[in-house]
């Protein structure tokens, strides 16, 4: 059964959230790109997480009445540095709620990388007003896979 959208509810992060929300990640990543390799362990995953993502960024996660993490938003300045769902969680608004919450925390503009296979993300975003302006090869990232920037502005 499906919970209500009221039953999630988006907060900022703290540090015990740290490794639920690498959980997230985890998931949701393995989920959506299966073919993107990883240059980093689940151990190096949550480890990013505790020391860098959720005390040096602002991270927020969306939680159930359980008290279950589902969903982990990372905005830095402008950037939307990642938005990932629990992949059980997948379209029920959690994200669209996430985005609004991103464009009401960076009212002048938003920039986000997504990867060029992410074809659901690429059109996630564009229906919340993103536009795609750079492709690349991937040489800029970790993974070394294309890639694709875009921006939002009001």
């Amino acid at each position: 059964m499906t919970p209500p959208e009221g039953a999630v509810t988006l907060r900022r992060a703290l540090p015990s959230d740290a490794g639920p929300a690498a959980g997230v990640w985890l998931r949701s990543f393995a989920a959506a790109l299966p073919s993107v390799v990883r240059p980093r362990s689940d151990d190096e995953v949550r480890q990013y997480f505790r020391h860098v993502l959720v005390p040096l960024r602002e991270t927020w996660v969306a939680e159930t009445a359980d008290e279950d993490l589902v969903g982990v938003l990372v905005l830095e300045g402008e950037e939307l540095e990642q938005l990932y769902l629990d992949p059980g969680w997948r379209g029920r608004g959690i994200g669209d709620r996430f985005v609004a919450l991103a464009k009401q925390r960076s009212p002048g503009g938003l920039v986000l990388w997504t990867f060029q296979v992410n074809a659901p993300a690429h059109r996630f975003y564009e229906r919340h007003g993103f536009t795609a302006v750079e492709w690349t090869d991937g040489s800029g990232n970790e993974e070394r896979e294309p890639d694709v920037r875009y921006v939002w502005r009001p």
